[in-house]
């Protein structure tokens, strides 16, 4: 990008990938994503919003950010065909780095204590775990502090192996499974103490993402909280098109649960993963 280049030229970049989008055959876009496409958002979309986002700030970048996928059919299509080939195993949960699920659990037990029980805190009634696959944190982390549970997931293998085998006796104390995409799923109004969104914030765009911490605001309890635990970007946003997810850096994040009418308790880093791998927060919100 040339120094000195205007503002308004990259929108040009915005407008060229509408254009592209409305030209391509429509079947092909709810079904996959083309060369053509992927190349734009990787080489030129991303690019320009890097550039935007250190010029201007956060509050107006809100239209320029991932939410330009707009829930496209094939973004959320891509996403539930790579987790109809992942098994419903502690390893398919984890992406083969099983060895370090008792350190996430850890951290994420340490972190959640500091919200729950005593005067002022959250309740201990009922825990809602979105994206939660076969219960790993629902057995590790929520089960041993909640007396109930209700467990939210796209992929109907992932409940029926939680509640056939995996939880075990504790699947008698969960109330409700929830077969939905986190974008259609409409939780009951001041139901619960906990809402619990780990690894799957990054599924959603920014706008589905708001309007769902929106919907988990009004189904708190008294005290409730809402914790998102996720992959964060060291900069700007990075979208993989395996699986069709978006990290986002964690002030980006921040952003959207602000313009949810969220307040950020606390902020924590999971330690013990390996430098290597993108950093992992946990965001504690009410």
């Amino acid at each position: 990008m040339a120094e000195g280049t205007s503002i308004m030229e990259y929108s040009g970049t915005h407008q060229a990938f509408r254009k592209q989008w409305a030209k391509t055959d429509g079947e092909m876009c709810r079904h996959s994503m083309s060369f053509h496409l992927h190349n734009t958002l990787r080489k030129e979309f991303f690019v320009s919003y890097l550039h935007l986002l250190e010029q201007i700030p956060i509050v107006k970048l809100y239209a320029v950010t991932c939410e330009y996928i707009k829930g496209e059919k094939q973004f959320y299509y891509r996403a539930h065909q790579f987790y109809q080939d992942v098994p419903a195993s502690e390893e398919g949960m984890m992406g083969d780095f099983v060895e370090l699920s008792e350190v996430d659990l850890e951290g994420s037990r340490q972190f959640l204590k500091q919200f729950v029980g005593g005067p002022g805190k959250a309740g201990t009634r009922r825990a809602l775990d979105c994206g939660c696959g076969i219960g790993r944190v629902s057995k590790g982390v929520l089960f041993p502090l909640f007396e109930t549970m209700e467990m939210c997931d796209m992929m109907e293998e992932f409940l029926l192996h939680a509640h056939e085998e995996y939880l075990g006796d504790d699947a008698d104390r969960v109330e409700s499974y929830y077969c939905y995409n986190l974008k259609d799923f409409m939780p009951l109004p001041k139901r619960y103490d906990v809402i619990w969104i780990q690894w799957v914030a990054c599924h959603l765009t920014d706008k589905d993402l708001m309007e769902f911490l929106m919907r988990c605001k009004a189904s708190l309890r008294p005290n409730g909280v809402i914790v998102i635990k996720d992959n964060m970007a060291r900069q700007g946003c990075k979208l993989d098109p395996a699986d069709s997810s978006i990290i986002r850096h964690l002030d980006i994040m921040k952003g959207i649960i602000e313009k949810a009418g969220l307040e950020v308790l606390d902020v924590q880093k999971q330690e013990g993963f390996p430098e290597i791998m993108v950093p992992i927060w946990m965001i504690a919100m009410r």
